[in-house]
């Protein structure tokens, strides 16, 4: 099932896609972020795609293919290409990633002991699923973390 959450923790189910444009085009100052993910319990680990409107206007873009191991973010001043980008990752269309330099985070998530997440708290629990920390979501974003299932308010 694919779920969409936006900054102020509302939860679209199945959701459409005028409803993703729709949720795109209200992110502002408060509810910056919008995530989209797959659950599937025949499916081993994360998959998502998430977009965060930055202060300055710009869009960082993220998406993790199952685990930390495979987790890119990119940066893009075009609300019609991150629009793009996430209603074919929604659809599946394999050619969404493209007109993106992507990079590789998933430093951000290896440990230097060779265990799945690293020595940072950050790091550490973002391995392990959502981060439920008591970092803004906007804040946990520019460190690489998962901010998926964070709770609304702060």
């Amino acid at each position: 099932m694919l779920i969409a959450t936006n900054g102020r923790g509302h939860a679209v189910k199945r959701p459409s896609k005028p409803a993703v444009g729709t949720m795109l085009g209200n992110l502002q100052r408060g509810n910056e972020f919008l995530i989209l993910e797959r659950q599937d319990e025949e499916r081993e680990g994360d998959w998502y795609i998430q977009v965060w409107l930055r202060d300055n206007n710009t869009y960082r873009l993220e998406y993790r293919d199952g685990g930390p191991a495979e987790q890119y973010q990119t940066l893009t001043v075009s609300q019609e290409k991150v629009l793009r980008a996430l209603l074919g990752w929604m659809l599946d269309k394999p050619d969404w990633r493209e007109g993106f330099m992507w990079n590789s985070i998933s430093q951000m998530f290896a440990a230097s002991s060779g265990e799945e997440g690293d020595s940072s708290l950050l790091g550490a629990q973002a391995a392990r699923g959502p981060f439920r920390g008591r970092l803004h979501p906007v804040e946990a974003m520019r460190c690489g973390v998962d901010i998926r299932g964070l709770p609304a308010k702060w």
